[in-house]
């Protein structure tokens, strides 16, 4: 995991083999599933534990809590997601930060609907609103490396103010997806095209409207 992501996740024990590393990721995969069921409220220890045909032991093996498993599966989330969104930044079609930008908010939605345990859980903030002093809001990890992916790419602005603009647009993007797919499996288009509009209306102010040549 990225050093930023990985200590934010309580693990009892690294994997160092790649038997142990592949009986984590069972146990991931495992809780994903039961999070995508009933929720991450109501999950416990037991319940992966059973859906990975493995021993309670063998959880506790890795994780000392239900909560350490949601962080840890929280982190996978936006680790799957981060390197999704840097790759599809990196892209040579975009021409401009809309397009980049647009494409990169697309992934999360397209998380919302293929990855596990994403719509109730995301990237695991919401099992932890008040993190420690030292420690990063995933969201804000989201927001820092999509907007260093268009200063890298694009001429675009990087101080305070835009750094401020850019993650509340994300915060509220986030909150409209989850509106969105509550009910829906398939999200409420009107709800992620509201999400759409207001992150323009943040972010046009500063960037610009990109100009077709």
């Amino acid at each position: 995991m990225d050093a930023t992501i990985a200590g934010q996740v309580a693990l009892r024990n690294e994997p160092v083999q790649a038997r142990s590393t592949a009986r984590l990721a069972a146990l991931m995969d495992a809780a994903a599933a039961v999070v995508d069921e009933i929720g991450y409220e109501r999950l416990t220890t037991a319940m992966v534990a059973e859906r990975a045909g493995a021993s309670i032991g063998t959880v506790y093996r890795y994780f000392p809590d239900r909560i350490a498993v949601l962080q840890a599966l929280g982190a996978r989330n936006l680790e799957r997601a981060l390197t999704r969104i840097a790759d599809e930044a990196a892209t040579a079609e975009h021409d401009d930060w809309v397009s980049a930008l647009t494409a990169s908010l697309e992934i999360l939605i397209d998380a919302f609907r293929t990855e596990p345990g994403f719509r109730s859980l995301r990237v695991g903030d919401v099992i932890d609103l008040r993190p420690a002093p030292n420690e990063i809001p995933f969201k804000s990890v989201v927001a820092a490396a999509l907007l260093d992916s268009l200063v890298a790419r694009f001429d675009v602005p990087d101080n305070d103010d835009v750094r401020f603009a850019f993650e509340t647009a994300i915060e509220i993007s986030d909150a409209l997806a989850a509106r969105a797919f509550a009910r829906n499996p398939d999200g409420d288009v009107s709800f992620l095209d509201a999400g759409g509009d207001i992150v323009a209306s943040l972010l046009v102010p500063h960037f610009g409207m990109p100009t077709k040549g």
